[in-house]
């Protein structure tokens, strides 16, 4: 059984299946023969109609992350799905019900949303405005800005730096 740090990192990774290459938006699932094995590895079955859900999920939750959709763009993944209880010796969980091919599309909803409720504003796109990746800060103070300090973060601060010796050489 997966960790919850587990499925916020593939939560994570499928966010991040859409990055900016040479200027140029790749997206590593839009093939089917390339996401099946990223889909088996994540616990799904490869089908092409999981794939079409879990593209539309993918899609749904990046514009909700980033703030271009409300979250209630989410709902339509989640119509037809049932949670029930389930009583154990450790407590009450919650078995979630969805069709097969819905499944990851579903689960990548629900660590979502666990991850708003345990880390509330932890789930956010790099603040590199050419960087279409996401992170999660798990860091005490809550200052990541960058999807990685050695990619975006350097191209950030190296920007600033230029501007600002530019600035001061035109006074």
């Amino acid at each position: 059984m997966e960790t919850a740090r587990e499925r916020q990192d593939a939560l994570l990774e499928l966010l991040n299946s859409t990055p900016v290459v040479r200027r140029t938006v790749q997206d590593r699932l839009a093939d089917p023969e390339t996401a099946r094995p990223w889909q088996r590895a994540h616990g799904g079955s490869g089908s092409a109609e999981e794939h079409t859900w879990l593209l539309r999920a993918r899609d749904a939750l990046q514009d909700v992350v980033r703030g271009d959709r409300p979250a209630t763009a989410l709902a339509p993944l989640l119509d037809g799905v049932v949670s029930r209880p389930r009583v154990s010796a450790a407590g009450v969980s919650w078995e979630v019900e969805a069709p097969e091919e819905r499944r990851m599309a579903v689960d990548a909803v629900l660590v979502w949303s666990a991850l708003r409720e345990t880390l509330p504003e932890r789930l956010r796109p790099c603040a590199n405005p050419e960087c279409r990746r996401f992170l999660i800060d798990r860091g005490k103070a809550n200052t990541a800005r960058w999807c990685s300090m050695a990619v975006c973060g350097n191209r950030m601060k190296a920007r600033r730096h230029y501007q600002r010796t530019r600035d001061g050489a035109a006074e």
